[in-house]
């Protein structure tokens, strides 16, 4: 299954209380505001009518990408992380070569990545070069000054 993306049960938990908000307060409220439109009579010069269903477009189709979403969600148990090299939630710490600064990063999906925080998404080009290995390994990532080289100094979970 193409697209699939992984999350924390607690982010996968706060995706379905998005969508379950979308269906069951969002929904009923805009197909009201469609209906107090219509008793307003003329339906072909009311513009409260057409923003009402032009949001209900936009409401659908917002829902519709939740739940493909969540459908191709995977649940990631993070104590059972392999921590002998880097996968997915593994805390890493990386040493530039060139200027010997030291950076401590952990690798998450995409939605989770905040790089002040120190997490970067696993489709990063530094995540990417690290992803699969171990500590001691010298990983190279290409950046736009050209290419970088990373030693990995700790993995941890």
């Amino acid at each position: 299954m193409e697209d699939v993306k992984y999350y924390t049960q607690e982010d996968l938990d706060a995706l379905k209380a998005e969508l379950n908000n979308l269906e069951s307060v969002e929904r009923p409220r805009i197909s009201q505001a469609i209906a107090d439109a219509r008793d307003k009579g003329d339906l072909s010069e009311n513009a409260e009518y057409d923003a009402a269903k032009e949001a209900q477009g936009l409401l659908e189709l917002k829902i519709a990408k939740l739940r493909n979403l969540i459908a191709k969600a995977r649940v990631l148990d993070e104590s059972k992380i392999d921590i002998s090299k880097v996968l997915i939630y593994s805390i890493v710490k990386i040493k530039n070569l060139a200027n010997k600064m030291e950076m401590t990063y952990t690798i998450v999906p995409e939605s989770e990545s905040d790089l002040k925080g120190g997490k970067i998404s696993v489709s990063s080009p530094i995540a990417k070069a690290l992803i699969g290995n171990k500590k001691g390994d010298v990983v190279s990532v290409q950046a736009p000054a050209g290419v970088m080289e990373f030693e990995i100094l700790d993995v941890s979970r």
